[in-house]
Order: C-alpha cells, then structure tokens, then sequence
C-alpha cells in the first residue's frame, strides 16, 4: 500500500512517499496531486518508495501533465537506484525533472533557519 504524506513549504508541496508506486495503488497519490491548491510546485520524495512499475509510471505522466497544464513545476526528488533504473529503461529520466530537494530550494535564509528541516528528506 503506498502512503502519501503532504508537507507545505511555502507554494511548493512536498508529497512524502512510502511503498509501492505500482497498479492498483496509486489512488492515494493521484487524490494527493489532485486535492492540493494554491501550489507552485509539486516535489514526489521518492527516499521510501521501493517499486515502481508501468503503471505507477504512467499514473507519474499523468500527473506531471496535469501539473504542467496548470503552470505547475512538477520534480522527483532523492531517487533510489532500483527506480533511477526503472526511469532510465523506460527513458523517462530525462522526461521527469529529477532534483535534491536542496537544489530546489538553493536558498535557506537564516532568519528561517528552523525552516530547514522541512527540507529534509522525508525518511
């Protein structure tokens, strides 16, 4: 079963995954995506996920679409090897934007110092 845990910095949308992306059980994924608001971006935080296959790739598709067509940047983000291979075979590794979640946010500015541990990795 995956699990979708939201967390909010700001306009961007951390959504904390763990288990598998797979057939049958993105539901909690899609209503994630599809529930949040007033959002910038969106950032998959992948540290927990241990699968995912054709179906959870093309549920991903989907929603990178939906985002884009909302003007939404959309990034995967601390990739383990299994799906970094997974994406590169399906040559969607060049599709997806794959970022650290520091990179997305190059910036922590001191006075928000305790905001940095939003940044971390959700594992």
């Amino acid at each position: 079963m995956l699990k979708v845990h939201t967390k909010q910095l700001g306009t961007v949308a951390v959504l904390c995954l763990q288990g598998q992306i797979v057939t049958g059980e993105t539901d909690s994924l899609r209503a994630a995506v599809t529930d949040l608001s007033g959002v910038s971006a969106v950032i998959l935080d992948f540290a927990r996920v241990s699968t995912v296959d054709a179906g959870g790739l093309g549920v991903m598709l989907g929603l990178r679409q939906q985002a884009a067509a909302k003007g939404i940047r959309f990034a995967l983000t601390n990739i383990t090897k299994g799906v970094s291979m997974v994406l590169a075979v399906a040559r969607l590794d060049s599709v997806f934007e794959i970022t650290s979640v520091v990179e997305f946010f190059p910036v922590v500015s001191r006075a928000r110092r305790a905001s940095a541990a939003l940044l971390a990795p959700c594992a």
